[in-house]
């Protein structure tokens, strides 16, 4: 009875253990790892650097209060008229602090004013391209630092290129800033108060616009595509996409029609909503670079702009790497690399003693060669010996046989005479 007891708990405790084994394996819970990266993202927060460029009068300021809802630039105060006037680019950085729902973002605006405002423009793009590149500089210098725990990202993001509504094509300045500082920054481009043409002139425009920037092979922001996305995700960001450059409206106001107030502008000919995809491309925009695609252009901005910079920069300073260095091992392909190192070794080796061994045969021929002359040399010096030997005992019998006397020296010195 004992026994079957002891049998009974410890089936039981087997069993027992069978289920929790079952369990643990059954389930681990990486799945919660998003859930983690979200959390310590948004107890870190974000930041988000975007760059306005384009002509004074274009509504800079009034697009990016409209875009992130927020009195980043105060109320333009009107100013007398003065003599003295700027004559470079201003870099002016505006930074804010902005939460929704709990999640904080810290947005910097950099400015340039004066941008285009000269009669001389030939290189109004050079103080914009030296303050991206001081920027990354600074990045790069935190990389190379000992300490690299506080770590500030003030690098430029997205740069808003505002493009004058004229209805024409791209000035000469708009293709040159363009060129110059595709290969540094995402360059979006937009037409500014598109409200000014009319949808005909709009779609003209922007047709125009993009044969203009694929003429000079300028690169502006295109979205990545995944594997995975959805066919929603891949509609939606192939309608961002095909509204490029963006026909956009600013207005921080509120106007009233029929009982609802909303943003936009009022003309005595209707009203322009400033959030009515209807009306411009101002929701597109403001969806792309803040519900879409801010971490794409930050990680675009990280890994190709940045990391192309920081290559010329270090290779300029002789600086060279073994691109053997954090190289991705795959065990397979690295067997296979070392049974391939290793044939070439072989054949190497072969091939190598293959001439060895035809160095020895050519020199042990050429001996052979050279004993064989030698002994056809004495074979015929011996024949001749003794073909000339046989002619004298030749000689000898006939004369024996003739009965002629042989000379006298020769029968003395052999000793004896036929004449005796």
């Amino acid at each position: 009875m004992l026994s079957n007891d002891n049998d009974s708990s410890a089936n039981g405790t087997a069993s027992s253990i069978d289920v929790v084994r079952k369990k643990l394996l059954g389930y681990v819970g990486f799945a919660n790892l998003p859930n983690q990266v979200h959390r310590k993202s948004v107890k870190k927060g974000f930041e988000f650097t975007a760059m306005v460029v384009g002509e004074s009068g274009l509504g800079k300021s009034t697009l990016v209060n409209t875009l992130f809802n927020t009195a980043l630039y105060p109320p333009k105060e009107n100013t007398e008229p003065s003599n003295e006037t700027v004559q470079t680019v201003e870099i002016q950085s505006i930074t804010s602090d902005i939460e929704e729902n709990g999640v904080k973002l810290r947005l910097t605006v950099v400015d340039t004013p004066g941008f285009g405002d000269f009669v001389n423009n030939e290189e109004s793009w050079k103080p914009i391209l030296d303050d991206i590149e001081s920027r990354f500089d600074a990045y790069l210098e935190q990389e190379n630092r000992v300490n690299r725990r506080k770590m500030v990202d003030n690098r430029i993001h997205a740069c808003i290129y505002f493009i004058m509504a004229t209805g024409h094509a791209l000035k000469p300045l708009d293709i040159e800033f363009m060129r110059r500082l595709h290969t540094r920054v995402n360059l979006i481009p937009v037409i500014a108060k598109a409200d000014t043409l009319t949808e005909e002139e709009v779609v003209a425009f922007k047709q125009r616009i993009l044969a203009d920037i694929q003429h000079h092979k300028i690169q502006i922001y295109q979205a990545p595509t995944y594997e995975y996305d959805d066919e929603e995700t891949m509609a939606e960001n192939k309608e961002i996409m095909s509204k490029i450059p963006f026909a956009v409206v600013g207005s921080d106001k509120e106007v009233e029609i029929n009982g609802r107030r909303v943003r936009g502008r009022s003309y005595p000919w209707g009203l322009i909503e400033v959030d009515n995809e209807d009306h411009c491309d101002f929701v597109k925009l403001r969806q792309m670079l803040i519900r879409t695609h801010m971490e794409e252009l930050k990680e675009f901005t990280n890994n190709i702009l940045y990391e192309n910079y920081r290559t010329e920069k270090l290779q300029a300073m002789g600086i060279q790497q073994d691109p053997s260095v954090f190289k991705e091992v795959n065990p397979v392909q690295k067997m296979e690399e070392e049974r391939m190192a290793h044939e070439q070794k072989l054949s190497k080796m072969e091939a190598e003693m293959k001439t060895v061994f035809q160095a020895k045969v050519q020199e042990k021929e050429a001996k052979l060669k050279q004993s064989e002359e030698e002994l056809y040399a004495r074979h015929k010096e011996m024949k001749e010996a003794l073909d000339r030997q046989r002619l004298e005992l030749e000689e000898k019998r006939r004369r024996l046989e003739s009965g002629r006397p042989m000379t006298p020296e020769k029968s003395k010195k052999k000793g004896f005479s036929f004449n005796k």
